[in-house]
């Protein structure tokens, strides 16, 4: 069937309003054009759908079986505008963001924090994973946004990456290791001590892999967590040397210490990704700028 949806979109207004004129004012059109779309309505449907009186117009039984059809999909075809248009002025629609359970804690949430005080009527949602998987999570549509470290192999095949932020990553330890505080540690000295660290699905421990294997080191871990905040937890009961980035290191510990390197530490960062070939919402580009604005 042909379908004509402006037709049933004056029948919709001349049907609520029970009123050709009203209709007409509502919908921008004269009496005569709303007239000549209700007598196309009703040929096409071979039914009268209205009855005409000088006074007044009343639905007929045709009729109110199909308003009672079209209202509901009229309001469902409102209600998606009405988002959009929400979403583009910012007071609804939603903000898909991936990330690593660190990324979030140590350095998204102020800035999750500051997006929800200004516009408290987007949605948040927040997928976790590995940096590679957040990849996957953003090739698949399933967020908007990917926040990760880099490098990143797998960003390779990401349409648009931004820096945010420049970290190093450091090794602490407690009072246990006291004897190694200002001593400046070359890695073969360091890998005499149990090193805990990342398993070997995240990128931080590729990156710090590949260092050793450039210097012809075997790194074997005592310890490879899923969890930055569990590495810190076991560092500072003594039970080896904990290798994490510097933005996760507690402000002022009394328990943890930073060790000193001999050698240049290679600077990694985070980085926002997000697919350039689809349109992104204001909610996206604003979170974008935000987290930029702070380099």
């Amino acid at each position: 069937m042909d379908i004509n949806y402006e037709l049933y979109k004056v029948f919709y207004y001349v049907a609520k309003t029970l009123s050709f004129s009203d209709a007409s004012k509502r919908l921008f059109i004269s009496q005569s054009a709303v007239s000549q779309s209700i007598k196309a309505l009703e040929k096409k449907l071979n039914q009268h759908l209205f009855i005409r009186s000088t006074k007044r117009v009343k639905l007929t039984p045709e009729g109110e079986v199909l308003f009672k059809h079209i209202e509901p999909a009229v309001n469902l075809i409102m209600r998606g505008e009405n988002q959009i248009l929400d979403a583009n002025a910012l007071n609804g629609g939603q903000l898909r963001i991936g990330a690593s359970d660190t990324i979030c804690r140590y350095y998204l949430v102020p800035y999750l924090q500051a997006f929800h005080e200004h516009f408290p009527n987007v949605h948040i949602k927040v997928t976790n994973g590995t940096s590679g998987k957040c990849v996957d999570f953003l090739e698949n549509g399933q967020v908007d946004l990917i926040v990760t470290n880099y490098p990143n192999p797998r960003m390779n095949t990401v349409g648009n990456i931004r820096k945010v932020k420049d970290f190093k990553d450091v090794f602490i330890a407690n009072r246990n290791f006291e004897h190694l505080k200002n001593h400046p540690l070359n890695f073969e000295e360091l890998l005499q001590y149990p090193i805990l660290m990342l398993d070997k699905s995240s990128m931080t421990s590729e990156f710090l892999h590949n260092i050793c294997q450039q210097r012809q080191l075997d790194l074997v871990p005592e310890v490879e967590l899923s969890s930055n905040d569990l590495l810190i937890d076991l560092a500072r009961i003594g039970l080896g040397i904990a290798f994490i980035p510097d933005f996760c290191l507690p402000d002022n510990d009394p328990d943890l210490f930073k060790l000193t390197m001999s050698e240049v530490f290679p600077s990694r960062q985070l980085v926002v990704g997000y697919n350039d070939k689809l349109p992104i919402s204001e909610a996206v580009k604003y979170f974008i700028e935000s987290l930029n604005a702070d380099k």
